[in-house]
């Protein structure tokens, strides 16, 4: 597994906790629960464009 997918999963993990102690007595249509989310969706976003890109290498 290459690097920039390594550093991916550890965002995603990172970004995946924040959101769920963020949602906690939220709302989550709270707009900062709404932000962490979108947040998350981009980087889950790019994880998957490279999985994809290194699947079609196979």
């Amino acid at each position: 597994m290459s690097q920039k997918i390594n550093e991916l999963i550890k965002q995603i993990e990172e970004l995946r906790i924040n959101l769920v102690r963020i949602t906690e007595g939220r709302a989550y249509t709270d707009p900062e629960v709404l932000a962490a989310s979108q947040e998350l969706d981009e980087i889950l976003d790019k994880y998957q464009e490279l999985m994809t890109k290194d699947e079609g290498k196979k």
